[in-house]
């Protein structure tokens, strides 16, 4: 091994890719301290991920329990769904964040538990994959169904992070070794194996892996991956069978000929976001220019106002391939039966993420904020312990039997447990690593991100120290104060992100106008000489207003939602009459909008209080003659959509038909 990859700091995340504008943090050089995500993120620690622990290291979940049996510690079957390795590595990941903010020894010592079992699981060579080695009727990469590229990527991932935020080489090594088993069986271009790569995540796993050790074969099978898709013939062989093929799978065009989004959302934002980290690496021109093309794509033509992606169960690509959980046509937006499945969501904030480190432009920071507001965190409950898998952004109970459909993706009420189990992970191990993302180390300086309180003490990419305070009610409040409280005495880039949708920002420095541009949509770049005790004030209005939808968005036409600051509302059954059906609600284009902050509903949240007209319509018949309506005023609230559902069974609408009296 190089000598320069041994542990250090210094290789955390991409601070050696030569082919970025920002680098992240190191993990834990940002700690929240007040606020929104501290009281999430403390919450993750406490609750979301001990929860978590007890479902999947217990008889529900049954995720270790699969590797106990493969390690021959436990008798049984293999429970859970193919890919149930990659939900469990996701959970380490989340609990190895948890003892990197908390320092806490018994979660590096359940971590080790874990390693212990899964090296007695992991076969000789190198292969682990527990729905493969417990099933007697399946083979080593025989079928791509069994999802084995979803495990390994999480499993590199997972080990990658334990590595780096430990210093120890446990689970690395095990990684290790699983990756160059991978490498052997697939860098030679062979034809069995070449449809293999669908579900991407191994992508990224084998870059965090080449960032980690310094092996550049990781990352030219990383490349190898993305290089063949699109390169052989879209049929159905031994491979394929049981599972869509084509644009399902982003298959049919070559990535760096493609121009939008296609098939399941999860798979197509994790095969962006991996190829946005070997574009990190190797800087090659047309990969970052369809990345390009599809960022805008997904977040100009295909997304929600929540920041979800991914609009539907079932459908057809534009080839008219079937496809599952993904993009459909553009501005094909319904609401009642939007999938949005909450690892997509997800998935949109971490392109986004890599993105914005690449180009340094405020609008992807804009996304991965729209996203952990609202359609991400929508996933978890106030309480921390149970889910939602899709995301809809309109929920009327007496339309559909939930409980009908066989895999219990949609719901109508958040689940403990979900056979499905991919999500919560997911969204643990993202709120519980979101302090990462909160600022971004450029040349000569640093940029905010993220607003929330939040203590930072980092290193510029001099090596040279920044001490930063952040204090802030955000999002309830626009009024941000950052505090230096130590610096280098050379001037530098201190780079505040003004919001896409902060009109009339302004900054201060020692309560003098800063005179440079809030532009919104863009970072303000403050260069000066810092001092100790300087500070930095943006003030960014947050006044409720309705917002509406691209025309050619049948579905909200003459529709519209409530938005203050990045947190979309909605309203919901408990907040209107008994009986009342969220289909009779209408509102006022020029109703008041006036914000109460409650700190003790819904885990402390600002409402929108307005009055709603009700005009109740008799649902007989598809059609029926138009009559003048009988309007009823009510005054009611909006809550923050990713606060809905925490009250019993509910029916929800973000975007409501407005009229003008």
């Amino acid at each position: 091994m190089n000598a320069q990859y041994t542990h250090d700091k210094a290789i955390i995340a991409n601070a050696n890719s030569p082919h970025v504008k920002l680098r992240a943090i190191n993990f834990g050089d940002c700690q929240w301290t007040s606020g929104f995500w501290a009281e999430k993120t403390q919450k993750a620690i406490d609750v979301m991920i001990p929860y978590m622990g007890d479902v999947l290291c217990g008889d529900i979940g049954h995720a270790l329990n699969n590797f106990k049996i493969a390690a021959g510690i436990k008798e049984g079957e293999h429970q859970g769904m193919y890919w149930h390795d990659g939900d469990f590595y996701k959970f380490m990941e989340a609990k190895t964040y948890a003892y990197a903010l908390s320092k806490d020894q018994n979660l590096l010592k359940e971590l080790d538990e874990y390693i212990a079992i899964i090296e007695k699981a992991q076969e000789p060579d190198g292969y682990l994959q527990t729905q493969i080695q417990l099933t007697a009727d399946a083979d080593r990469y025989e079928n791509r169904k069994y999802h084995e590229m979803y495990n390994t990527g999480h499993l590199l991932i997972s080990a990658c992070a334990h590595y780096r935020l430990t210093g120890q080489r446990n689970f690395l090594d095990l990684a290790i070794k699983h990756a160059d088993l991978l490498y052997t069986i697939f860098f030679p271009d062979t034809k069995h194996f070449q449809r293999f790569g669908f579900n991407q995540t191994q992508i990224m796993g084998l870059v965090e892996l080449y960032r980690s050790v310094g092996d550049k074969k990781y990352l030219l099978l990383a490349q190898k991956f993305i290089d063949r898709r699109g390169t052989y013939d879209i049929v159905h062989d031994a491979t394929t069978v049981g599972y869509p093929i084509g644009d399902m799978v982003q298959e049919r065009t070559p990535l760096r000929e493609e121009t939008e989004p296609v098939g399941h959302a999860v798979l197509a934002l994790y095969y962006y976001a991996g190829a946005a980290d070997v574009y990190a690496e190797t800087g090659e021109t047309a990969l970052i220019s369809a990345l390009d093309r599809l960022w805008e794509s997904v977040t100009e033509k295909k997304m929600y106002a929540t920041g979800a992606v991914g609009q539907t169960h079932y459908g057809a690509s534009v080839n008219r391939d079937m496809i599952e959980e993904g993009f459909i046509d553009d501005y094909m937006m319904p609401n009642l039966t939007a999938y949005n499945e909450t690892c997509a969501n997800l998935c949109n904030a971490m392109f986004s993420f890599r993105m914005l480190n690449i180009h340094g432009d405020a609008k992807y920071a804009d996304i991965i904020e729209l996203v952990m507001h609202n359609s991400g965190l929508s996933g978890i409950s106030v309480e921390g312990k149970d889910y939602f898998y899709a995301n809809p952004l309109r929920m009327i109970h007496n339309t559909r039997d939930y409980d009908a459909h066989a895999d219990v993706t949609e719901t109508a009420n958040r689940e403990g447990y979900l056979s499905c189990f991919c999500c919560p992970p997911n969204l643990v191990r993202t709120i519980s690593n979101l302090s990462g993302w909160a600022y971004s180390i450029a040349e000569n300086g640093v940029y905010v991100n993220l607003y929330g309180g939040n203590a930072l003490n980092t290193q510029l990419s001099d090596g040279s120290e920044i001490k930063l305070i952040q204090d802030t009610e955000y999002p309830w409040k626009g009024l941000v104060k950052l505090t230096v409280e130590g610096c280098k005495s050379d001037a530098f880039d201190i780079a505040l992100r003004v919001p896409g949708w902060a009109t009339g920002a302004t900054i201060t420095i020692n309560g003098e106008a800063a005179n440079v541009d809030a532009t919104p949509g863009t970072y303000a770049i403050i260069n000066r000489q810092w001092r100790a005790g300087d500070v930095i004030v943006i003030d960014i209005p947050m006044e409720a207003t309705f917002i509406e939808g691209h025309p050619r968005i049948e579905e909200v036409r003459n529709q519209v939602a409530v938005k203050r600051g990045p947190v979309v509302y909605c309203i919901e059954s408990p907040d209107l009459p008994e009986n009342t059906e969220i289909l009779d609600v209408y509102v006022e284009g020029d109703v008041e909008l006036k914000t109460v902050h409650k700190p003790e509903f819904l885990g402390g949240i600002s409402t929108i209080e307005a009055n709603v007209q009700l005009r109740p319509v008799p649902q007989q018949g598809m059609y029926r003659a138009m009559e003048k309506p009988q309007w009823q005023t009510h005054k009611t609230q909006f809550v923050p959509y990713f606060s809905w559902s925490n009250r019993g069974t509910a029916e929800m609408s973000v975007f409501l038909p407005v009229i003008w009296k």
